[in-house]
């Protein structure tokens, strides 16, 4: 795994970094050579053609031994001053291809651009449609839910104020029912009477 990444992130560098700088470099000079910047265009486009079809190679190709290897082998002996690959690829095989279908490729591509813009015009409607849809479906969802806690809260309230009403009211006959039972005499009170009949009853009659 980790031989697989430090790779991938060698071809990034090997393949595009550097050939960018280069290339940024050639460009601009003062004085700037027509080989010199023929080559980077030559390379970059080269490059462009390989990228299309390493979709493709990485999907049937993948399991060969050393494959990432052998891509990065190959991005650098594009730019190589000794091998400059770019350069024989593309009077090779690249030029003479495109000189013989270069209309019909041109055409095929415009074809492609506009049916491209066209399902991207399809999807895009349909993903806004949609997205306007799911929305409004989550403002209900969100309206439909404050609602409840909000129902939920109120009963919660009914509930508590019915709980002390209750309890205000059995306070109150717990009150009322204990003016039923009398309340003892003390034992001072009742010596007083005993000393006012007794002395009732003893005092001479002229």
């Amino acid at each position: 795994m980790l031989g697989e990444f430090v790779t991938r992130l060698l071809v990034l560098v090997l393949g595009y970094a550097y050939p960018a700088i280069e290339c940024f470099k050639t460009v601009e000079k003062k004085k700037v050579e027509i080989e010199e910047l023929r080559f980077w265009c030559q390379y970059w486009i080269v490059v462009a053609f390989l990228t299309v079809f390493e979709r493709i190679g990485d999907t049937f190709l993948s399991w060969l031994p050393m494959y990432d290897e052998l891509k990065l082998t190959l991005l650098i002996g594009l730019w190589y001053p000794k091998t400059k690959g770019s350069d024989y690829l593309y009077n090779t095989l690249l030029r003479p291809f495109m000189s013989r279908h270069e209309t019909e490729l041109e055409r095929k591509i415009q074809e492609l651009r506009y049916r491209a813009w066209d399902l991207a015009l399809f999807y895009w409607q349909n993903y806004t449609e949609l997205g306007q849809t799911k929305f409004f479906e989550m403002i209900q969802y969100l309206g439909g839910q404050s609602s409840r806690i909000k129902n939920g809260n109120q009963k919660s309230g009914k509930n508590k104020n019915w709980t002390s009403t209750k309890i205000e009211r059995d306070s109150r006959s717990e009150y009322d029912q204990s003016d039923d039972y009398p309340i003892p005499e003390s034992p001072s009170n009742f010596k007083l009477q005993q000393a006012f009949f007794k002395n009732r009853h003893t005092k001479p009659h002229k």
